[in-house]
């Protein structure tokens, strides 16, 4: 068994705690100052496309639907939101209080040949499903050629 001595030295001790409080400010300034006010969030966005359609889920949670803002500007689907929820649970001898913030804006490129009028969004428990049509995506008609 190994035995260190420990070191009483009121110099040595004066001197670890100098260091340890010049880590402790070093570590304190290695932050952005804007980083601790910074209230963005990206949410999970799925983007599929198929033959007829090109289909976009994302999740949203703690966002209400008046919250949500889904427009169409030039050839990008742009979505954007502001989280505000508020949770607090009180018991005998506690309470507990949360509070989440945030706001994102996602813009998405959509190719050419789309139908902008026959957009479909819904949005349930969190979750925006929206179905952006493609222009003459009809099912293929099979043409008979006449003798």
């Amino acid at each position: 068994m190994n035995l260190i001595k420990r070191n009483n030295d009121e110099k040595a001790l004066a001197s670890r705690f100098i260091k340890d409080f010049d880590r402790l400010f070093d570590d304190f300034f290695l932050f952005k100052p804007t980083s601790l006010f910074e209230n963005k969030w990206n949410p999970v966005i799925d983007v599929e496309e198929d033959k007829k359609a090109i289909h976009v889920t994302a999740e949203l949670p703690g966002i209400d639907e008046k919250d949500l803002d889904v427009t169409i500007e030039k050839d990008h689907l742009v979505l954007s939101g502001e989280k505000k929820e508020e949770k607090e649970e009180k018991t005998e001898n506690s309470l507990y209080s949360e509070r989440t913030y945030g706001s994102f804006h996602r813009s998405i490129a959509l190719p050419k040949g789309i139908n902008t009028e026959k957009i479909k969004a819904s949005y349930k428990k969190g979750v925006l499903k929206i179905d952006i049509p493609k222009e003459g995506a009809e099912e293929p008609k099979k043409i008979t050629i006449s003798h």
